[in-house]
């Protein structure tokens, strides 16, 4: 039986979290993977946009995401809105990097870890996600071609003072 929520909140409004969180939960969910955790199904329950609508009910059935959750839910906990989108988040990253070949160069996962452009980062903690709880490639491709006014430091992925 899967792990029940309610959650708080459409997935088009789930809340922005910060970009440091955001980083802190790929590397959770980077270390749970490695230490081969393993979590429940989750099920989650959205509520309809307007008074009347159905809900939206998704369930988190892939053992590399179930492992995730379980991991985010340990370090963040997933019984309230900022844990839940710390996670939505992350999964809806995750998601998108694998379904957008465009977004190749702005990470770069490795042995030695995973490399995500501050840009890359700073999107995904707050660009809305659509009513699938994805995010739209096309809202998330305008947001990145904006012109930048620093470059990060290919190496490190840090933008210079």
């Amino acid at each position: 039986m899967p792990t029940a929520y309610a959650i708080p909140f459409t997935p088009d409004a789930t809340p922005a979290v910060s970009p440091r969180a955001l980083l802190s939960a790929w590397d959770t969910a980077r270390e749970a993977a490695a230490a081969a955790l393993h979590g429940p199904p989750r099920h989650f329950r959205f509520p309809g946009r307007f008074a009347g609508d159905p809900s939206l009910d998704l369930l988190l059935e892939d053992r590399d995401a179930c492992c995730w959750a379980e991991a985010l839910d340990r370090r963040f906990g997933l019984d309230h809105a900022e844990g839940m989108a710390v996670l939505l988040r992350l999964l809806a990253l995750l998601e998108v990097m694998g379904r957008a070949s465009w977004l190749r160069g702005l990470f770069d996962i490795g042995r030695e870890g995973t490399l995500l452009h501050p840009d890359l980062l700073r999107a995904a903690a707050t660009q809305p996600l659509d009513g699938a709880a994805r995010f739209d490639e096309e809202g998330l491709r305008h947001r990145l071609a904006r012109p930048r006014l620093t470059t990060p430091n290919s190496t490190t992925g840090a933008t210079p003072a």
